[in-house]
């Protein structure tokens, strides 16, 4: 049974997911066909250049107007939601974690799915896979997997990409598109990420907060790594080190990225996020 908050919150996104749809950001997953299609969709008047096979006879007779059946060709496209769950993600230094803002995303995500009647996945990891629920059509299933997704924890597992690389790498599933959504804080992945590319249309979507590279100058502070527990202090008059170290990072992915052929998003705590993922989308998921 879904919670009243939890159908709040599936409300508050569904609102964001129509001005995607309503924008015209992403294509049907079904087009109209007036020859041969798949699945009936409905009857409705003849226009000029309307195929004469497919003329109702009978609707016609009672209405004493032409009318035509209309087809339609389902794409049956499969969505892979990746999501890391590893103790990084769910930092935060202000009202918003990285993990709400994953959270949401994904949520985005199923149901723009479920609006273009594609099956959708979802893939929750750490350093290990914890939880894997097979691509499925339709409301219901929609709504499981955001439950699932927002009934996740906190915890201080590390990550581990490769893994979750390699478990994707080994699913019967062939043109698929999968969203890997982590703040990519982990190393080690390359060679299962650059398999993964050629099996599948990967996106990743990297998340970072604001005070993972920017602090303000207030002298030494007391820090403690969410997943290995180590704590020491940092000196933050030293800016310019803690920006270097993650530019570094955020570049070499990137490059990664590109050579691989991988579209990628990032999203920070400190900028609108609906903005970004709508310019994100706009791009991305007109298919």
């Amino acid at each position: 049974m879904i919670s009243k908050e939890l159908l709040r919150t599936i409300k508050q996104i569904e609102i964001k997911t129509r001005r995607l749809v309503s924008g015209s950001f992403i294509g049907s997953a079904s087009s109209a066909q007036k020859g041969a299609g798949f699945e009936f969709d409905q009857i409705r008047e003849y226009q000029l250049g309307d195929d004469i096979r497919f003329i109702d006879w009978k609707s016609s007779a009672r209405t004493n107007s032409l009318l035509v059946k209309q087809y339609v060709e389902e794409r049956n496209r499969t969505i892979i939601i990746a999501i890391d769950i590893s103790g990084s993600v769910f930092f935060g230094s202000r009202d918003a974690s990285k993990w709400d803002m994953i959270a949401q995303i994904a949520s985005l995500l199923a149901l723009l799915g479920d609006y273009g009647k594609d099956q959708v996945g979802l893939l929750l990891f750490d350093n290990q896979v914890r939880t894997f629920l097979p691509p499925k059509r339709g409301r219901t299933c929609t709504l499981k997997l955001i439950q699932t997704i927002f009934s996740i924890k906190e915890n201080s597992n590390p990550s581990s990409l490769a893994t979750a690389l390699s478990y994707l790498c080994k699913l019967p599933y062939k043109n698929a598109i999968v969203f890997m959504l982590s703040d990519f804080i982990d190393t080690g992945f390359d060679r299962n990420l650059a398999i993964a590319s050629r099996k599948y249309e990967l996106v990743a979507l990297r998340f970072l907060d604001v005070r993972e590279y920017f602090f303000n100058r207030i002298g030494f502070i007391m820090v403690r790594d969410i997943e290995s527990g180590a704590s020491g202090l940092v000196d933050t008059r030293k800016n310019s080190e803690f920006n270097h170290f993650l530019d570094a990072r955020v570049q070499q992915q990137n490059v990664l990225f590109k050579k691989y052929g991988i579209d990628h998003m990032q999203v920070s705590t400190d900028r609108p996020m609906l903005q970004q993922v709508i310019q994100f989308f706009s791009r991305r998921m007109r298919y």
